[in-house]
């Protein structure tokens, strides 16, 4: 016996329990307790030296997933603050927020959606950069990695 869920979202988070009878021992009964998560999220340390190009995938562990088939963003935080940098809907160019003082110029997608950024500079040392791939209005899935420059 089994339960086959489709289409999973938060509302479906609880405890379910299955019951059926027997003969001749009486009722069995089964209990299990469903959470879904709204969010993934991986964190990853990346090391690159001073001036030259930092490249972060998307999403490190998925490499059977298609990328390009869900809306994706990538963020830059410090501090608490996060701050967009790039957006890639499906089918459509990705839209660069070139407003970013230390960013404007230096990022660009790769392949895979990999995040480059070229020259590295002292000030990207402790930055976090984060992709969100959105699978489903409910699942967001996250890759943040933290960056530490190096200079020779």
């Amino acid at each position: 016996w089994a339960l086959h869920l489709e289409n999973v979202t938060m509302s479906l988070s609880g405890q379910y329990k299955c019951t059926f009878a027997t003969y001749p021992h009486g009722t069995k009964a089964g209990k299990i307790q469903l959470t879904v998560k709204a969010e993934e999220e991986r964190n990853y340390l990346k090391k690159v030296w001073l001036k030259q190009t930092l490249e972060i995938p998307c999403l490190e562990d998925t490499t059977s997933e298609n990328l390009s088939a869900y809306p994706l963003k990538w963020l830059v935080g410090e501090n608490g603050r996060k701050e967009e940098l790039v957006t890639k809907e499906p089918s459509c160019p990705a839209v660069y927020r070139n407003s970013s003082m230390l960013y404007g110029q230096r990022v660009f997608l790769g392949l895979n959606n990999a995040l480059k950024v070229f020259p590295t500079k002292i000030t990207d040392d402790g930055r976090v950069f984060s992709c969100h791939v959105l699978y489903h209005p409910e699942r967001v899935q996250k890759s943040s990695t933290t960056v530490r420059v190096f200079g020779k």
